[in-house]
């Protein structure tokens, strides 16, 4: 058995036909640090509801808060492919904003279907994914180099296919799509989006291509020894990040029924920042859609409160940005805790 097999190695004291003694076999500590995000993000919820009970707990603004960040958990649902292979895509959010512009200018400009708009939209986008791969993988370059420079020409590339104009009255059929409430207060866009969360989930955690993702992740030169192909792993990856950008992209243009050339990069630090707070939670130190999802609302919580109560619109910016950051420091401390757990288990094995 290869260590691409399963998450955790086999250690001397497991028999891999699970016919040993229990007492034999290394458990793994509770960890109930994993769910302090949880508990913070309730303790958000209870806070708001009695600084201005009025406004926040009421089914208006709990269908706003979820229906509102569709796009952004699709957006970082993407992004956590590669950065699971241990790579970065900063092009993300560039390909969201031309996959929303090539759907309002084939639809509205150019008179097409609006669902042929929407699936050359998402070609387009993998063809950003394609291309980033192509140059990370063959050439052997930083990914963070080269997405976002591709990210660059990409923005450049939105600005001169739309004469850096906003294009609006894209087809309602896809605004209904996204935006029809079926009987419940919450939009449709964001049952998509859980339908992908679970999607991810089961790949992630129920499939060889999830497990070899990982296995890239934490050590290239080992998964190649264990025969995986690391740069084919690594190019599926930021297609599969562009696809989804491209989705995020299309649910955007479906939101607003318009394209503007400059706000979709605006979606770049919120994804990075729910992805890498997501870490801190439930599987802690690895990426994970339903960490990702919590991210993503408990931040969305915080930022609403705070509006709620008078704060300015910067508020947005300083919540991001302190998330990321916290994030970021959270993750390294876990894997540095994470490598004297195991060292210290091998050394008494």
């Amino acid at each position: 058995m290869t260590a691409i097999d399963q998450e955790r190695p086999v250690t001397p004291g497991d028999d891999p036909k699970g016919r040993g003694n229990r007492a034999d076999v290394v458990r793994k500590p509770a960890e109930p640090e994993r769910f302090a995000l949880l508990g913070v993000w309730a303790a958000l919820i209870l806070a708001f509801s009695l600084i201005v009970p009025d406004t926040f707990p009421t089914t208006a603004n709990v269908s706003n808060m979820l229906s509102t960040q569709v796009v952004l958990l699709i957006l970082a649902l993407g992004l956590l492919v590669p950065l699971r292979a241990g790579d970065y895509d900063l092009s993300v959010a560039n390909t969201l904003g031309l996959s929303a512009m090539t759907v309002a200018l084939l639809n509205v400009n150019h008179g097409w279907n609006i669902w042929l708009a929407v699936v050359a939209a998402i070609v387009v986008s993998l063809g950003v994914g394609l291309l980033n791969g192509f140059i990370v993988t063959v050439f052997d370059i930083d990914p963070f180099i080269v997405t976002l420079g591709v990210g660059t020409v990409v923005q450049g590339l939105i600005f001169l296919i739309s004469s850096s104009m906003t294009i609006s009255g894209v087809d309602r059929t896809l605004t209904d799509a996204v935006l029809t409430q079926p009987g419940i207060v919450i939009s449709l866009g964001f049952y998509y989006a859980i339908a992908l969360c679970v999607l991810v989930w089961y790949v992630f955690d129920h499939s060889a291509f999830g497990q070899r993702l990982l296995f890239v992740g934490q050590s290239r030169d080992v998964a190649r020894l264990n025969g995986v192909n690391v740069s084919r792993m690594r190019w599926t990856s930021l297609v599969i990040s562009a696809g989804f950008a491209g989705l995020a992209g299309v649910v955007y243009a479906g939101t607003t029924a318009s394209a503007d050339p400059v706000s979709g990069a605006s979606f770049l630090l919120p994804a990075f920042a729910a992805c890498f707070l997501g870490s801190t939670v439930l599987r802690i130190g690895r990426f994970n859609p339903w960490g990702t999802l919590i991210a993503v609302y408990f931040l969305v919580t915080g930022i609403t409160g705070l509006q709620l109560m008078g704060a300015q619109q910067y508020v947005q910016e300083l919540f991001y940005g302190g998330a990321l950051v916290i994030a970021v420091v959270l993750s390294k401390l876990v894997r540095t805790r994470g490598e004297r757990k195991r060292r210290r288990m091998a050394a008494t094995a």
